[in-house]
């Protein structure tokens, strides 16, 4: 009989994978690996979220693996920006191929595959998106502009990420874009990869979950969980996970910690975000707010403008929450300053 996960021990498990529940001491690529990347549409929120995850960690120390090409980040799950080790972007790409996301149509993918090869000779040095687009207008005859199908789709097929410049903490206005050499890699064997990945990550979890991370249909994975670790939840749903998963206790305690905009611990999972404050947190322009945990739990949402940060309480916390949401608030603000 499978043993049945409480909402407490999930919720404890994310936290515990997602190097949520203590910092740790790890070399940022390792620790991205860990976290199966991190979402960047924003070029500061994986600064932030690293802060909250890694124990004495500076802005330099990213910012130096990005100029090395140890770290990248470009567009994979669900072809939004993530930050991942370079190991990991060519095998999370090469699992995506057969995978984009739905609106990046087999169209685009055709218009595309027609110029990878002189666009990533032009892209073996930075570019803006108004290079390209001028190189494919005036020497192929194609416009990219508007819809963002073919775009997307140059960047997926094309191995061409955002400059280290442009994933600085201050980047640039006007991003610039570079081809990275990526090795060959059996696409069938990555997407069982990425899936035990994504369950290394944030399992144990359900096939509907696995399919929201990635941007995959369960089709495209279904095959991979063939002899995985095996739960249920309390709505009897069936959760899949690797075989050295942790299952922290329930009661194991959870340290306050600041999320970043967008961070994908709260992509569509109630594990850590209570029903009742999703619209205060996801917004219908597909925004997320940056928020905080107090005991596992998103408990409100935070800013930093004018050399402050501020907090906004969903409701009213005991005493000795308040005093650990004011100092991790106080030690946050002094990184950020």
């Amino acid at each position: 009989m499978e043993r049945v996960l409480s909402p407490r021990e999930l919720n404890r498990a994310t936290l515990a994978r997602q190097l949520l529940l203590r910092r740790a001491r790890l070399p940022v690529p390792r620790a991205v690996e860990r976290l199966a990347g991190m979402q960047a549409q924003w070029a500061p929120a994986p600064y932030v979220g690293l802060w909250s995850r890694l124990e004495g960690f500076r802005r330099e120390t990213l910012e130096r693996a990005l100029r090395r090409g140890t770290v990248l980040r470009g567009v994979l799950m669900r072809g939004t920006v993530h930050l991942l080790s370079a190991s990991d972007y060519a095998l999370f790409g090469a699992a995506l191929d057969v995978a984009p996301p739905a609106w990046v149509t087999r169209a685009s993918q055709e218009t595309a595959a027609g110029v990878i090869e002189p666009l990533r000779r032009f892209a073996a040095e930075p570019r803006t998106r108004a290079e390209i687009e001028e190189l494919l207008e005036r020497e192929h005859g194609l416009n990219i502009e508007g819809p963002n199908g073919v775009w997307y789709a140059l960047r997926l097929q094309g191995r061409i990420v955002h400059s280290a410049e442009s994933s600085s903490w201050k980047g640039p206005r006007r991003p610039s874009f570079v081809a990275v050499d990526c090795p060959e890699i059996d696409p069938e064997r990555a997407r069982a990869e990425l899936v035990r990945r994504y369950l290394a990550a944030f399992g144990p979890a359900t096939r509907g979950e696995i399919g929201r991370w990635s941007g995959m249909r369960v089709r495209d994975f279904a095959w991979s969980l063939n002899g995985l670790r095996t739960f249920r939840d309390e709505q009897g749903r069936e959760l899949y996970d690797v075989g050295r998963g942790w299952i922290p206790p329930g009661d194991i305690v959870a340290p306050v910690r600041f999320l970043p905009k967008w961070d994908n611990t709260l992509l569509d999972r109630t594990r850590l975000l209570p029903e009742e404050y999703r619209d205060a947190v996801l917004r219908s322009n597909a925004d997320v707010e940056q928020t905080f945990l107090v005991d596992g739990l998103v408990a409100g949402t935070w800013r930093f403008k004018d050399e402050r940060l501020t907090t906004t309480l969903f409701a009213p916390l005991p005493r000795e929450a308040r005093r650990e949401l004011q100092d991790e608030a106080a030690r946050l603000a002094t990184w950020l300053r």
